[in-house]
């Protein structure tokens, strides 16, 4: 890869890229390669969080250049090198594609003159109490503030989420709906089925903002034959994992299963056996839940936690039933119901298809970026 003598149409900066898994790296990757797709010059910036992958590469026509990690706090990391590594790049494309939260975006924002910038907002921080955490989120939320101000756009999975944001007064005017694209699972097999009963199933990071032991309490309500297989990494996670929290919640129940990590290539198989989708997030960190989706694509109901931006796949869909976070009865109740509920699958998963493939999002994202490159809009001044 001849990186230096590249000009790119969008430079893409967020602290995270494959090979880590999150909904926002694979939202990051989708959408990127997406755009490579359609005749974009595209460029990731990232840390270099994983040492087994190379500092340069390139992935389906996506040029990677990952910058050297010196020390991590909590979730983030440390990468002197990032911000200029970044400002460098954006200065020489037609347009700088942020993905939030990212502590560096505020700087990288100032430092990036004549160029259009889009803001894609995930979702507020929040983290436990305490004197440091609370320096940590305002440091944050000042950083995203004057990343969003000098946005052309500020891209939002849900102006649902976006009302509800602590930032909301920010970037009030600029927003403009773009979900996280989903990609296709179809075509599984039900590999991971045992027995008839109902199978409930969950995929994502195991941490706390997601809930699950919720999700275990409520679902040990269901009768012997139900199953809930848990799927997600807890080894290589960011800020630390919360499975010995999860499996005390199991204790000795056989028909809990904790997969682990599943590779891209077996979704399909688990969403396949699958009766129900439970995304039983408990906080703000959450403000989408990319998974959902994919399994409402293929057919599967489900169930998630009412909150801002989660719930709205749901909601715009009709293909679920909605919970308040950390019920475990209404959690118990929500799966029984589910079991029997008359919901067509084929309609659901043609709603969800329309609203969130990731063909019709990655145009939605090429148009936004077309419209700004060719107008060499000037960012807001913060």
């Amino acid at each position: 890869m001849q990186a230096a003598e590249t000009e790119y149409d969008v430079v893409v900066a967020l602290n995270y890229y494959t090979p880590y898994v999150s909904g926002v790296t694979e939202a990051a990757r989708v959408t990127a390669e997406g755009l490579v797709e359609r005749g974009f010059r595209v460029l990731v910036v990232a840390g270099h969080h994983d040492p087994a992958s190379p500092s340069r590469e390139r992935i389906n026509g996506v040029d990677v250049i990952r910058t050297r990690v010196v020390a991590r706090i909590g979730k983030g990391i440390v990468s002197p090198s990032f911000v200029p590594t970044v400002i460098r790049w954006a200065r020489r494309a037609k347009l700088l594609h942020l993905h939030l939260p990212m502590l560096e975006a505020g700087a990288i924002a100032l430092g990036v003159r004549g160029v259009p910038i889009v803001a894609t907002y995930q979702c507020d921080v929040t983290l436990p109490s305490g004197a440091f955490n609370a320096f940590q989120t305002w440091c944050l939320d000042r950083s995203h503030a004057v990343a969003m101000r000098r946005a052309s756009v500020v891209a939002v999975t849900s102006e649902d989420y976006a009302r509800s944001s602590r930032l909301a007064r920010v970037m009030s005017g600029k927003t403009e709906s773009l979900p996280a694209p989903a990609v296709d699972r179809s075509g599984g097999l039900p590999k991971f089925r045992d027995g008839e009963g109902l199978h409930v199933g969950f995929l994502g990071r195991i941490v706390e903002e997601k809930g699950l032991e919720y999700l275990v309490e409520g679902f040990r309500k269901l009768g012997p034959d139900a199953r809930l297989l848990i799927g997600g990494d807890f080894a290589k996670i960011a800020g630390g994992s919360v499975v010995e929290k999860v499996r005390g919640a199991i204790g000795d129940d056989p028909r809990v299963t904790m997969l682990g990590f599943v590779a891209d290539e077996e979704l399909p198989d688990f969403y396949a056996s699958l009766d129900v989708f439970a995304l039983p997030s408990v906080n703000a960190l959450e403000a989408f839940g990319l998974v959902q989706v994919e399994a409402m694509m293929v057919g599967v109901p489900v169930m998630a936690s009412d909150l801002p931006g989660v719930r709205m796949p749901v909601r715009l869909t009709g293909f679920g039933r909605i919970v308040k976070p950390r019920d475990v009865e209404g959690i118990a109740a929500a799966l029984t119901e589910l079991e029997t509920a008359d919901l067509d699958a084929e309609q659901g998963a043609l709603a969800a298809r329309e609203l969130y493939e990731a063909a019709s999002v990655v145009d939605r994202h090429a148009a936004l970026f077309t419209r700004l490159i060719e107008r060499q809009v000037q960012p807001t001044r913060g």
